[in-house]
């Protein structure tokens, strides 16, 4: 499978995620979650390319997709995925929640989903 298909398939899963999540379906919601991460030790196997190749998706139509990708690159594309997560931030909702959430770890230092 090349980067391409693993990005689109990240982005899929967190749009299947929200979904879920709105529909209330918190079992499916936790599966694509699992999915996504799954997804993203696939991209992070390839290194910085891996990453490089999930960057695109900061700039995704969808809000949901652009902050998980955010949230996953805060390390290695940190001036880009900080912008998309403040900008999301100023919002009200689950996502600009997420957003919150992750920057607040992120500045206290306990943000770890993609360490060095």
């Amino acid at each position: 499978m090349d980067l391409e298909e693993l990005v689109e398939q990240f982005a899929q899963h967190v749009q299947a995620e929200t979904d879920a999540g709105w529909r209330g379906d918190a079992q499916a919601a936790n599966r694509h979650a699992d999915e996504y991460i799954a997804v993203f030790d696939k991209l992070r196997a390839h290194g910085d390319a891996g990453r490089d190749a999930l960057a695109v998706l900061l700039k995704h139509p969808r809000m949901d997709v652009r902050v998980t990708a955010a949230v996953f690159l805060l390390r290695h594309r940190n001036a880009e995925a900080k912008a998309v997560l403040e900008e999301a931030a100023k919002g009200k909702g689950m996502v600009p929640f997420e957003a919150q959430e992750a920057l607040k770890r992120w500045e206290e230092g306990t943000w770890a989903l993609d360490p060095a």
